[in-house]
């Protein structure tokens, strides 16, 4: 099982985005006392996302950086198969989302499209799924 983890400056407007746009769900959510989220943990079907705000102090915090400390470039990606790709894209531009590549048919088959989340990450969202 592989689970992907990350860091965002804003908790709550990255799980509304998730949760909203990308069509994860929540599974867990730990907040502080003043209601911050100090840990989020996201699913699609099997599949788990985790993150937590960029300000909390650990060794984790130290090997992850910000795309925008990068001048926007990101050293990975995100995959994740939906259902209804058309449906996952028209959600996308209608909330504004910053799509950097529009809906397209893939050369390896199936159909993708791909954005920046609010912290920046990169996710392409597509219906083929190379475990089918």
């Amino acid at each position: 099982m592989l689970i992907p983890a990350t860091r965002y400056p804003d908790c709550d407007a990255a799980l509304a985005f998730l949760r909203d746009v990308v069509g994860l769900g929540e599974h867990r959510v730990f907040r502080d006392d003043g209601g911050g989220i100090v840990h989020a943990e996201m699913t699609l079907g099997t599949g788990l996302f985790m993150f937590g705000p960029d300000t909390t102090p650990g060794d984790f915090g130290r090997f992850l950086i910000a795309p925008a400390e990068t001048g926007g470039r990101v050293t990975l990606s995100i995959y994740a198969v939906l259902p209804d790709i058309a449906a996952a894209y028209a959600r996308a531009v209608a909330a504004g989302a910053d799509i950097a590549q529009p809906l397209d048919a893939q050369g390896h088959g199936g159909t993708a499209f791909t954005l920046r989340d609010p912290g920046g990450h990169v996710w392409t969202l597509g219906d083929y799924d190379p475990l089918a």
